[in-house]
């Protein structure tokens, strides 16, 4: 496969979304998180700009997640970022911590079923820090369920899961993600 050489910036897992069309949208068959040499066909280290993947790392367990995070931080540039939304752990909803659970809930084609960890702030910032990136909290619930959100800009990667574009979240929030960037120093 002939090498990408322009501003990279790449969707992980873009699904039917397409909330960031000038970036590279991928599948799991096209780049996948696990396996580096995807990685190598396709960029060179230290070529990535930026990252997005959103509603993705909750379908790792935190040891392939961190894994994952290494070999992204080997492709982005210094000040390159993986900018990560997964479902909130610390949002206080019965019915939303049923459905984003580990397992999730219904049939084994539910996009939940495959969640393997259910994150909050502090234990996607820790795995984040342990692969050598700076994190920056945007949008997360405390550990008292107290929605935060920090001004961020869909520029650099729209989140459709959010309270900022998620419609579903404009009045009362219904759906929030744990959004962070991953910045790499």
């Amino acid at each position: 496969m002939d090498r990408i050489q322009s501003e990279l910036k790449v969707v992980i897992g873009a699904g039917e979304y397409n909330n960031n069309p000038d970036w590279i949208q991928t599948q799991e068959h096209e780049l996948h998180l696990l396996e580096e040499n995807s990685w190598e066909d396709r960029f060179e280290s230290n070529s990535l700009t930026a990252i997005l993947a959103e509603h993705v790392w909750e379908h790792l367990s935190f040891e392939q997640g961190l894994k994952a995070a290494k070999i992204c931080y080997q492709y982005l540039k210094p000040n390159g970022y993986i900018r990560c939304a997964v479902p909130d752990g610390y949002f206080k909803d019965e019915t939303y911590q049923n459905i984003v659970k580990v397992g999730g809930p219904g049939p084994n084609d539910h996009p939940a079923s495959s969640h393997k960890i259910v994150y909050n702030y502090n234990t996607l910032t820790s795995l984040f820090k342990k692969a050598g990136f700076d994190v920056n909290l945007l949008e997360y619930c405390d550990a008292d369920g107290i929605f935060h959100s920090n001004e961020w800009d869909g520029k650099n990667g729209v989140i459709f899961r959010s309270k900022k574009y998620d419609p579903r979240n404009k009045e009362v929030l219904v759906f929030p993600s744990l959004i962070v960037d991953a910045i790499k120093r």
